[in-house]
């Protein structure tokens, strides 16, 4: 029997890691947050002094980094562990982000992770959290969302959570920002964002993640 996978895509702030979280908690499958692959090969390369421009350096980088996840079954919780080190809150940084999707787009650092991705492909199933996760890496998953929600209420997710962690930002330049990102990113000559052609896209901007998960959910039933 073949062992199941879950793609979930779309652009930053959606809502993909939290709903992706859940599931695999409700599963007991494993999870991947292959945005977190990019965010942590950048976080490398600024932490190291490697121009992310460097294609040659950045992906060397990318194809020796030790990762991994480890998801808390009680809370749903997600640790990034780079060498032993948690380095969750660093790659949430909008630094982190924004060259995430610079790195991204270089040719060589989707080769190096490609593989390392798929080998998250494990019993008794996935859950694969991304922008080109059921386009590109896991084309032949079983069931396939694209989450996706305005860049306005996206902007003000990610308002919410700097606030709720004390740290000041600018709305307005939150917006921008995820809308110059989502640009670079659907335009890119490699992996752009967009849905797979099988994928049911589910927009979150009116929508409570426990209504996104149980629509999920009933995707899934109906596709495994």
């Amino acid at each position: 029997m073949s062992v199941p996978i879950l793609t979930i895509d779309g652009p930053s702030g959606a809502g993909k890691g939290t709903v992706a979280t859940r599931i695999a908690s409700i599963k007991g499958w494993h999870f991947l947050d292959s945005g977190a692959l990019y965010r942590i090969t950048a976080h490398a390369a600024l932490r190291d002094g490697i121009a992310l421009d460097n294609e040659a350096a950045v992906s060397a980088l990318a194809a020796t980094l030790p990762v991994s996840f480890d998801v808390d079954p009680g809370t749903g919780e997600v640790r990034v562990v780079l060498a032993g080190e948690d380095i969750g809150d660093a790659i949430r940084s909008e630094e982190a982000g924004n060259a995430a999707s610079k790195v991204a787009a270089i040719p060589g650092v989707r080769a190096a992770l490609l593989q390392r991705q798929r080998d998250f492909h494990r019993a008794p199933g996935l859950v694969a959290d991304g922008r080109d996760m059921g386009t590109v890496v896991f084309p032949d998953a079983d069931t396939k969302v694209f989450l996706t929600a305005s860049a306005e209420e996206r902007a003000k997710r990610r308002y919410k959570q700097l606030s709720d962690k004390g740290i000041s930002a600018n709305l307005r330049a939150l917006a921008d920002e995820i809308a110059e990102r989502d640009a670079r990113d659907s335009q890119r000559a490699v992996s752009p964002l967009k849905p797979a052609d099988d994928a049911l896209t589910i927009d979150s901007s009116d929508l409570e993640i426990d209504e996104v998960v149980r629509k999920v959910l009933s995707l899934m039933s109906a596709t495994l």
